[in-house]
């Protein structure tokens, strides 16, 4: 589909039940964050959108949705994926004390995804994969919803090429991490992710 994505979304409890009809947006919470993550930049904010729209920001862009026990951020400087990266991550890790935390990023010219899971605001996982080099980054223990994709390498195939298709990789952990479902699929509840409200704000 060629997805380009730079997204972290963090819930306390399981993402599933987290992220559901209904969830009513924060601005108030979306700003405190915001500023909180570029303490050196003037943040201003310039409106609402929906994360459809947001998961590949403009460069000057932070996109935030506060949710009281989840939240979600989309901002590209996390396709760094570097120690500024990493960083950004860890902030976003923290806001919701005792949640877990997902970032994914996909590029679709790249052909790679990097995906970072934390646990109690801790990292637990740090990959990075692209279709070309393989595998960059393997850090930490593996998730259960990678098992299938790693097979292959584990059996004793190289990993240039990468010997599966890293989108399916990423919406795949995704799916399982960040949501709880599918991020483009409304499920029978009605709930559809790309339909989560977010606070828009310029960074200068």
């Amino acid at each position: 589909m060629g997805w380009s994505v730079a997204l972290a979304c963090s819930s306390v409890g399981e993402p599933g039940r987290v992220f559901r009809p209904g969830l009513a947006q924060d601005p108030e919470t979306a700003a405190a964050l915001a500023r909180r993550l570029y303490p050196r930049s003037s943040v201003v904010e310039t409106g609402d959108t929906i994360l459809d729209f947001a998961l590949w920001p403009y460069e000057d862009e932070l996109f935030v949705g506060a949710y009281g026990d989840a939240l979600a951020v989309c901002d590209r400087r996390l396709f760094g994926i570097d120690d500024q990266a990493r960083t950004l991550a860890d902030e976003i890790a923290k806001a919701l004390p005792g949640g877990s935390c997902g970032v994914l990023v996909l590029h679709s010219v790249v052909s790679g995804c990097w995906f970072r899971w934390y646990e109690d605001n801790r990292p637990r996982r740090d990959v990075f994969v692209t279709a070309d080099d393989g595998v960059v980054v393997d850090l930490g223990d593996r998730l259960p919803a990678e098992a299938p994709f790693w097979a292959g390498i584990d059996g004793g195939a190289g990993d240039v090429p990468l010997p599966f298709d890293y989108e399916e990789y990423g919406m795949a952990l995704a799916r399982e991490y960040l949501f709880g479902r599918d991020i483009s699929e409304r499920g029978a509840d009605g709930f559809l992710a790309l339909e989560l409200p977010l606070r828009r704000f310029k960074l200068a």
